[in-house]
């Protein structure tokens, strides 16, 4: 059983310390927050250790393996590589939230750090943990979705011009917060079904309201791809400046040259359309086989990724053999970085840089 702590006592933290203290694989050990009031509330919650300063937990209690990472700050990610550089400086895996840091060189180095320390440095990409999604990486596995045409992915916050409250806090008063803060899930998604992005073309604005209220968020971003493998992409993603329309809050709709799929709501529906089974294909709506799993509410997302870390270490996977994995969340870190690369200079076609090699480890084959 895998000993975890966790640092960052905020909502998100508190769904991490739940997730490892209902796992079978898990057991949670400690809690941590700079603020004494939220250690000391989660500690009594489950039942824990609280500390106040994460070097003293770690030097306290040697015997933790993970360490959650779930602070906040600025693009809610300027306060990650702190504590998780300090974890795995101590041989400890880490799950760290996303979107992995705010700042590019920090994800760069933390996922370097991670290799040479040889731990797991996973990220909580939650989006594609849903059985949905599950179901669509067996159709694509079965020759059922066929080549890459294309894919469409819609996500962000409902809302409207009426809805808006002004500003938020301050660690969203920046042009790219809900860019860097949001936009690392959809790009793990469309980059888990679609593979590496080559290229990336972004256009970003913000509406009338909030241009009156002085509030520095671009908060629609939309953003065109082209994948490794030739096929094309185009993300939506808005926070809260209009209402989603076919689909819901999220959809991703995924078309290939034997059959296409669309989730709907993360969680909820997947629609499949097989072109040698749909019996009129000319017809402008045809009907696919839909799924319907009954699931509502998105945060069943989290214990199922939570347990996906704790089964990988368990099972002692490779290092690239991690899902979710700390490089993986560096990848939607440089999609993200070129997307503000391309609308600082007008929509210009921008080639992200690439990822680390990856090296193996002779360790754990």
């Amino acid at each position: 059983m895998l000993k975890c702590a966790v640092v960052g006592m905020g909502g998100i933290g508190n769904t991490h310390a739940r997730c490892y203290s209902e796992d079978p694989l898990a057991e949670l050990v400690a809690v941590c927050d700079l603020v004494k009031e939220k250690a000391d509330a989660a500690a009594e919650k489950f039942g824990v250790r609280a500390f106040y300063d994460e070097e003293e937990m770690l030097k306290a209690m040697p015997e933790i393996d993970i360490v959650s990472v779930t602070t906040s700050g600025y693009d809610n990610g300027s306060m990650h590589y702190e504590p998780a550089m300090l974890a795995l400086s101590y041989g400890k895996n880490v799950l760290v939230e996303k979107p992995i840091c705010a700042d590019i060189n920090d994800a760069r180095e933390l996922v370097r750090y991670a290799a040479k320390q040889k731990v797991y440095l996973g990220c909580d990409l939650n989006h594609y943990f849903t059985q949905p999604a599950f179901d669509a990486d067996e159709l694509i596995k079965n020759g059922k979705v066929g080549e890459l045409v294309y894919c469409i992915h819609k996500v962000g916050f409902n809302g409207a011009e009426s809805k808006y409250k002004g500003p938020g806090a301050p660690r969203w008063q920046t042009p790219y917060s809900h860019l860097k803060a949001f936009c690392a899930h959809p790009f793990s998604v469309m980059r888990h079904f679609c593979g590496d992005i080559s290229a990336v073309q972004a256009f970003l604005f913000k509406p009338g309201v909030r241009a009156t209220a002085c509030d520095p968020m671009l908060s629609i971003d939309s953003i065109h791809v082209r994948f490794a493998n030739g096929g094309v992409g185009y993300l939506m993603s808005q926070r809260g400046d209009a209402m989603f329309g076919l689909g819901g809050w999220w959809s991703y709709e995924h078309a290939g040259t034997k059959g296409t799929f669309c989730i709907e709501n993360c969680v909820e529906k997947l629609h499949y359309w097989n072109i040698d089974e749909v019996e009129n294909p000319s017809m402008a709506s045809p009907t696919p086989k839909t799924t319907d799993y009954g699931v509502k509410e998105f945060g069943a997302t989290f214990p199922v990724r939570i347990h996906a870390y704790l089964e990988d270490i368990t099972n002692k996977v490779p290092l690239e053999y991690l899902r979710a994995s700390g490089r993986d969340a560096l990848a939607t870190l440089e999609y993200t970085f070129a997307a503000m690369k391309s609308y600082e200079n007008g929509g210009a076609l921008v080639v992200p840089e690439l990822l680390p090699a990856f090296h193996g480890d002779i360790t754990r084959i």
